[in-house]
């Protein structure tokens, strides 16, 4: 198959709760990183995991957003302390539950477009506080909009099957032959952060495809292009240098000087612009220190050539 290779590369794109987008908290592995008040420490999270950038259409955090993906378009629900349309009667637990094993207060699976397969590794701390925090604002009564999705996904019982092969749930273990640094920006990459589920291109069956990670899609949310940010120095990002990626996350300036594209720039602004500088550091750390993954998102795609596609 000929390949070409598309002239103008755009480097932004919209999370799916972010996307993409890269991030922390307080008690997470290796470093306390805010003040010990529980709702300072709950914003953080809540920065960290970039909520506001999914479930704000018109009024903060009452969903309705719209996320294009090539399974569907997924709407984003209400969370805030509204008792009727929110997530206000909710127990703390039934919230807990909700990142960790992504199974609502009714029971029903949650489609992955809510990236609890990221979430999971959140520490409980942490989920304790985005808690208290989310309580605390205000509540608006925003009914929840359907999925518009194909007949063949709209069962949220064939979720349960999905997940049993492609959900493994649990608390992020850090690498003790790793620096401090290595560990928080690897918490906050593939935890709140949750990069890898916009930049970690999926296979047929929507499971991110692990010979890939953080290698970029050829079509993500909004169907747009979701860049590789693997250290390969061809198509990827390593060429950029520490300091020019710690820069990037604080301010959606690349190296080149140029910025970032409009979607990406709304993700760095509501997510890693609000992280300390420690943790920007940490997590350019974590994210230089992995494979570089040889994969152009920018040609055309051969699925026949990828043998995990099909997982």
């Amino acid at each position: 198959m000929t390949c070409k290779r598309s002239k103008t590369r755009v480097f932004g794109v919209k999370g799916m709760c972010s996307v993409c987008v890269v991030l922390g908290c307080l008690y997470a592995p290796g470093r306390v990183a805010a003040s010990e008040n529980l709702l300072e420490h709950g914003r953080y999270v809540f920065y960290a995991a970039g909520c506001v950038s999914c479930h704000t259409s018109d009024q903060t955090l009452a969903g309705g957003r719209p996320i294009s993906t090539p399974f569907g378009t997924f709407y984003s629900p209400n969370i805030t302390p509204d008792k009727e349309q929110g997530i206000g009667a909710w127990s703390r637990e039934e919230f807990v539950r909700a990142l960790r094993d992504g199974v609502s207060p009714r029971g029903e699976h949650y489609y992955p477009a809510f990236p609890y397969p990221s979430y999971t590794r959140m520490t409980r701390q942490d989920m304790v506080a985005l808690w208290a925090y989310l309580m605390s604002q205000p509540g608006f009564p925003r009914e929840n909009r359907p999925h518009d999705l194909p007949w063949f996904l709209s069962s949220r019982a064939l979720l349960g099957a999905w997940k049993t092969t492609r959900f493994t749930p649990g608390v992020f273990s850090g690498d003790p032959t790793k620096s401090p640094e290595w560990n928080r920006g690897a918490y906050l990459a593939t935890a709140l952060g949750h990069c890898g589920e916009c930049h970690t291109p999926r296979g047929i069956l929507g499971a991110p495809r692990p010979s890939h990670y953080l290698a970029g899609a050829r079509e993500g949310p909004e169907g747009v292009q979701v860049p590789n940010i693997t250290p390969d120095r061809d198509t990827g990002i390593g060429h950029w240098p520490h300091q020019g990626m710690s820069t990037f996350l604080a301010t959606g300036r690349r190296p080149d000087e140029r910025y970032t594209g409009v979607l990406m720039a709304e993700v760095l602004g509501t997510s890693t612009m609000q992280l300390t500088e420690y943790d920007r550091h940490s997590l350019a750390t974590f994210l230089r220190s992995l494979p570089p993954i040889y994969h152009d998102v920018y040609f055309r795609f051969d699925p026949f050539a990828d043998s995990d596609y099909f997982e």
